[in-house]
């Protein structure tokens, strides 16, 4: 019934419809396993992608040549670009999402996609041959053969969701759990835990009084999250979400429910997201504050269901619908369905190799939120890499590994597999030491190249990532080589607080002043406007970045330059840590754990102190 193929995805969310694509896209024949073809790449929280640090994630996938950017601009229903106030390092693009028209954007690309079958099914086991993950088994009792494996189970594996004191299997609302592939998994040696993850109610938008609430409008220029030129939304058919806050009431009516709250009752084991609690944990660990900020997003165009950003609980129904009630705006609400949490399977991230692939299992890959992390966008860009290393494992090619340098993705991985996590992980810009190298604005420069050598990015990508470069070398080279006389600027320059000038300066001097920006020199110097008639706006914009910040830029490259020679000494891969009694305990038992690669990565295991490292580079002759 089934022929033999490269590679099989489980599970068809956000990493398992990336990984699908990027494996596929590079000429491996893939099958696409999932429990249920109709809420393929379903948005099971939040209705919207990017965000602070997500959004540069997004615009990574992109660059790389995955999905997720083209299908969030297709989809898109309001767009925001975020930290505009702050340097570019910090500006990241978010959009609210029509839920329905996202995941049939997806499945639209992804059958349009040659190399990639569909198949509606449970699977219920690996099939494991000396160490070599070589297909699955389904809950039908097929067994479908492949050279490689992917897991992106979600929330699926050994699903319970929580309600109250009610609870029940589930992977997520409505859909039954997957059971099988945990205690298979276990009895080969992998170390499982528990997390847990919430979602709050949605409501009938129709029962809402927006007159009491804050609009919270899009921007009024859409710029997108795809590279490539995608039909993007008109700014003026951009839906608004709106802004309200809980209160004393609100609170008081919550209290009420915790004994009766699966959290606070001890129902749930697994740890929640620290930096997204549900508004029961709030209201109990910030008791000083008198009222939440609510986010209330449409779901989509042609719906009336609104998510309630910010009110993720698992309290009893009844309680929640009270509690909303006395919510301004929300006082005469109709409920859809109820909040609730979800606990489930994960296998802690330190058991994999930088290919995403297990170290106990050859030909086996993990992807998403069974490596412990949260978010579409951290899911997404796993999936890609997944399924990228994947195809090159199977092809006997080297893997595909990006340094924290040279992408959030990167710094993400990196993360998982050397220090690991015990909640779910979400990427925030702090984590990352590069933030001026990267940004969501140059992400086609980093990474594109990269991509295109391996086969997955496109010679149309290639092209223009080749003509942007080219571009903006020109327009330096133009506002370097430009003289402006005082007359011509000192208007501007008064106008924007900045001191006139009596000589003559370069445009790119002038640009480097504080609070000056491009966009309106050109408004106001008709000389830099004809300069710059023939370039696009984001040309324009990623030539201005790199002028003003290019002290700074340079400065990152050399720290890069330095700790890049710690990542080239690299360890040989059945290195005796035991023999070096100089090391403590703890760094012998990390590093016989993670079996660190390089020197660099040695030094970022968490436990590991720079002692450690030091004994490590003496033994090794550095």
């Amino acid at each position: 019934m089934f022929p033999d193929y490269d590679i099989i995805v489980v599970g068809a969310g956000h990493a398992g419809c990336e990984a699908a694509a990027s494996a596929a896209n590079l000429g491996s024949k893939v099958l696409l396993v999932t429990m249920n073809l109709q809420t393929l790449a379903q948005m099971s929280c939040n209705p919207a992608m990017g965000g602070i640090a997500k959004g540069q994630i997004v615009r990574e996938i992109d660059a790389l040549g995955g999905y997720s950017g083209i299908v969030t601009d297709k989809s898109m229903i309001q767009f925001r670009m975020l930290n505009k106030s702050k340097g570019p390092a910090m500006w990241s693009p978010r959009a609210q999402s029509d839920r329905a028209l996202f995941a049939s954007t997806w499945r639209e690309m992804l059958e349009k996609t040659p190399n990639i079958d569909f198949y509606q099914d449970t699977v219920k086991g690996i099939v494991v041959k000396s160490g070599r993950a070589t297909g699955v088994k389904t809950g039908l009792g097929h067994l479908i053969s492949a050279k490689a494996v992917i897991l992106t189970n979600g929330t699926f594996l050994n699903g319970v969701i929580h309600i109250g004191e009610k609870n029940f299997g589930g992977g997520r609302i409505a859909e039954k759990s997957a059971d099988g592939i945990t205690e298979q998994l276990i009895s080969l040696g992998f170390e499982s835990d528990r997390l847990k993850t919430g979602t709050p109610p949605r409501i009938d938008g129709r029962s809402l009084d927006y007159s009491k609430m804050e609009e919270q409008p899009g921007d009024n220029e859409v710029t997108g999250f795809s590279y490539l030129d995608i039909d993007l939304l008109d700014p003026k058919k951009q839906r608004s979400c709106w802004i309200t806050y809980t209160n004393d009431t609100v609170h008081e009516l919550l209290k009420t429910g915790f004994d009766k709250s699966p959290m606070y009752q001890g129902r749930i084991q697994g740890t929640g997201p620290r930096y997204c609690p549900s508004i029961e944990d709030k209201i109990s660990r910030f008791a000083e504050r008198d009222r939440h900020q609510l986010f209330v997003e449409p779901e989509g165009f042609n719906t009336v269901e609104i998510y309630v950003n910010g009110f993720s609980t698992s309290l009893p129904e009844n309680i929640q619908y009270q509690a909303l009630r006395q919510v301004p705006g929300f006082e005469n609400c109709k409920m859809f369905r109820p909040g609730y949490a979800i606990e489930y399977d994960y296998f802690p991230p330190t058991q994999l190799r930088f290919n995403l692939e297990t170290k106990l299992v050859d030909n086996l890959f993990f992807a998403g939120q069974i490596n412990g992390t949260t978010g579409y966008e951290e899911a997404a860009c796993q999936g890609l890499m997944a399924g990228i290393n994947a195809h090159q494992k199977v092809m006997d090619l080297d893997p595909f590994i990006l340094k924290r340098s040279e992408a959030y993705i990167g710094v993400l991985i990196d993360d998982l597999i050397n220090k690991g996590t015990d909640e779910p992980y979400r990427m925030f810009t702090s984590r990352a030491e590069f933030r001026t190298l990267l940004r969501q604005d140059n992400a086609d420069i980093r990474l594109t190249e990269k991509s295109y050598r391996i086969g997955l990015a496109s010679q149309q990508r290639m092209d223009r990532v080749r003509v942007k470069k080219e571009n903006v070398e020109k327009i330096k080279e133009t506002l370097s080589s430009l003289s402006l006389e005082p007359e011509e600027v000192n208007q501007f320059l008064e106008k924007n607080g900045s001191t006139p000038t009596s000589l003559k300066q370069k445009a790119s001097q002038v640009l480097l002043r504080p609070m000056i920006g491009l966009q309106e020199m050109r408004k106001s110097v008709h000389r830099i406007e004809e300069a710059l008639l023939s370039f696009d706006k984001e040309t324009i914009e990623q030539a201005e970045i790199q002028i003003k910040y290019d002290t700074y830029i340079e400065k990152e490259k050399e720290l890069v330059e330095r700790m890049g020679q710690l990542e080239n000494l690299v360890i040989p891969e059945n290195f005796n840590y035991e023999k070096l009694v100089s090391l403590s305990a703890e760094a012998k038992q990390k590093f016989t754990k993670i079996k660190p690669r390089t020197l660099g990565q040695a030094s970022r295991i968490s436990g590991v102190n720079p002692s450690d490292v030091q004994i490590l580079m003496v033994f090794m002759g550095r």
